[in-house]
């Protein structure tokens, strides 16, 4: 195994709270009721601007998308947290030698400025997001970018992410996805809607099983 990709929100990081508030801040604006948090983490995936239109329809989620952003831009480090075990593990696998990268439907610039926030970007060698192609997951386009990126086979290279999203974008190309329940979808969910190699609990579990790792002090990593 050579590339080790990583899904964000959800998998690496949790920025759910950021995401709700810039959501609920497009809802005042629009004079529409606020979502809660339980329902945006149960309906996030696939970009935010198929998210809003999930909650409001397709008409009141365009008109969102702008409000939404000036938002999120202005506080998208309000909320936001390294899930446990995130930087002991890309410490961890880059000590052997893999190469890692994040593969995310947030944008590429977002993305770099978390990652570089919560001290992750110095254990990874790509950071990937959907303003750095013109598609998304589960485009087999992107997956094939990411691939290209890292100079990487989809039989050398493995996916863990939270979601659905996340191994149908593997399986475009031929590619393992391990899923953990740390985002969007619970471990039930997880193995009923998708073919995932394995689905644990957290990355801590992950590590243990996966890449044999333990993890003494992973939690507060």
């Amino acid at each position: 195994m050579k590339t080790i990709l990583f899904d964000l929100d959800g998998t690496l990081i949790n920025h759910f709270t950021t995401i709700t508030r810039s959501i609920n801040h497009a809802e005042r604006e629009l004079g529409l009721a606020e979502t809660s948090y339980e329902k945006v983490l149960a309906t996030v995936g696939g970009g935010i601007q198929l998210t809003l239109s999930r909650l409001m329809g397709a008409e009141f989620g365009a008109k969102a998308y702008p409000l939404f952003m000036s938002h999120f831009d202005a506080n998208i480090f309000d909320g936001v947290f390294a899930l446990p075990g995130a930087q002991w593990l890309l410490q961890a696998l880059k000590a052997q030698g893999k190469q890692t990268a994040v593969f995310t439907n947030k944008g590429g610039s977002h993305s770099r400025k978390l990652a570089d926030h919560l001290e992750l970007s110095p254990w990874l060698d790509a950071n990937v997001g959907t303003d750095d192609t013109p598609y998304k997951k589960p485009q087999v386009e992107f997956s094939q970018h990411i691939l290209e990126t890292m100079n990487s086979s989809a039989d050398e290279t493995i996916l863990i992410g939270d979601s659905p999203f996340d191994f149908q974008a593997a399986d475009a190309v031929g590619m393992q996805a391990y899923l953990v329940a740390t985002g969007s979808h619970s471990i039930e969910q997880l193995r009923a809607e998708t073919g995932a190699v394995a689905v644990y609990k957290d990355l801590i579990e992950l590590a243990a099983d996966l890449f044999d790792l333990q993890a003494e002090t992973a939690s507060s990593c």
